[in-house]
């Protein structure tokens, strides 16, 4: 990944924040987050793609800890094509900050995916932002970094 390609995102990441902040909407509570986080892990272990298309904004920018870079449309196809399962996705750790309309969650999980055939555990440290869109909240951001083992 181009240092480009970051930038990008990361200012489109501002923009939105920016503009999600400037609007009128009801606050994010942490509570809400952790929700939507397991929803999410639950659609992606159950293969429920129609609740991945909600859960999901289309402006999701997902940077694996490979940093391969994924938009909605690939994220979702890779699962499902059947390149990549996810088989659990479990959090260890986290902590939510809430800006208004915007929420960070930062911490360590724990995920057993199948990609290409292959099983793999990995250990991540990670960033994601959500957004409140209506009454809803949708995953608008993830990068992740390996933990590297002892």
């Amino acid at each position: 990944m181009t240092a480009g390609r970051i930038i990008a995102a990361a200012l489109g990441l501002c923009a939105f924040a920016t503009a999600a902040l400037a609007a009128d909407c009801r606050p994010i509570d942490e509570t809400e987050v952790v929700q939507a986080e397991l929803q999410r892990y639950e659609a992606q272990t159950g293969d429920d793609f129609i609740a991945m298309e909600r859960i999901i904004g289309d402006d999701l920018v997902y940077i694996h800890s490979s940093s391969a870079v994924d938009d909605k449309r690939a994220y979702i196809g890779s699962m499902r094509d059947g390149t990549v399962k996810y088989r659990t996705m479990r959090m260890l750790d986290y902590k939510v900050r809430i800006y208004d309309c915007i929420a960070l969650m930062t911490g360590t999980a724990r995920f057993e995916v199948t990609v290409k055939g292959s099983d793999l555990t990995v250990d991540l440290r990670f960033t994601e932002a959500w957004a409140r869109r209506g009454d809803a909240l949708q995953f608008i951001s993830w990068q992740a970094t390996r933990i590297a083992q002892p």
